[in-house]
């Protein structure tokens, strides 16, 4: 691998992605950033989040549109799905959020745009902490994904996931190191004005700074006790 690569990072403007775009920046060329507008209920909090990330950069930032996501897909994420579920990350009722095989469809067109932009290799944000709702942000999916991208790409183009094997708070940790203004990310699944405090994502979010210890800049509805994490979650 080389030393330095122009690289494409995947950046939805949550913590995970926008830490992850400050800590290759450091190491690689950023060439570019992608977020997808895919009819989620928090695309509209969310996206302005990453364009102000990646202007503060001076890295391109390009939004791809996937309305289709949101007409024929089923996901309770999503604007013509249902209500947002409250609770641990963790709850099998997270699945109700999974938008089937997204993040496949968004690396393969993040292949194809990386290899347009002459980059070297993409960066996903995903972690351990997904790993119990989402399948395509485990590890064995990475993998294959990445090598059917590196395969399917006269560049070769690889898939570079640096927090596969971090929680969320190894990631506010190193966000901290990285100075990085988590007031400007955005996690709540519901999308509203605020921070709801209590879907999935802002739990993790909450849990995230109270165990690493990193103020947490968030205006939350609700702040009450966080929800255990279940004793099975298969």
């Amino acid at each position: 691998m080389p030393e330095k690569m122009k690289v494409v990072v995947l950046l939805s403007g949550g913590m995970d992605s926008v830490t992850v775009l400050y800590d290759v920046a450091e190491k690689h060329q950023v060439v570019g950033t992608l977020g997808f507008e895919y009819g989620s209920k928090h695309n509209p909090r969310e996206l302005p989040m990453a364009a102000w990330h990646a202007a503060r950069l001076g890295v391109p930032h390009q939004v791809i549109p996937l309305g289709f996501v949101n007409e024929l897909f089923a996901s309770d994420l999503l604007q013509s799905g249902g209500q947002i579920p409250e609770g641990h990350y963790e709850e099998s009722n997270m699945k109700a959020t999974v938008v089937p095989f997204r993040n496949g469809i968004m690396l393969s067109i993040a292949a194809g745009y990386a290899e347009s932009r002459g980059a070297d290799a993409l960066v996903i944000a995903a972690h351990s902490g997904d790993h119990a709702v989402y399948p395509d942000c485990r590890e064995d999916f990475m993998q294959s994904m990445g090598d059917a991208i590196r395969l399917g790409t006269y560049a070769g183009i690889q898939v570079l996931r640096p927090f596969i094997a971090m929680r969320k708070e190894d990631i506010a940790s190193r966000g901290a190191e990285l100075g990085i203004d988590y007031s400007k990310t955005w996690s709540c699944y519901k999308g509203g004005e605020i921070h709801c405090g209590k879907c999935g994502t802002c739990v993790e979010r909450r849990e995230a700074f109270l165990i690493s210890g990193v103020p947490d800049p968030t205006e939350y509805l609700e702040t009450g006790p966080l929800p255990a994490k279940p004793v099975a979650t298969r």
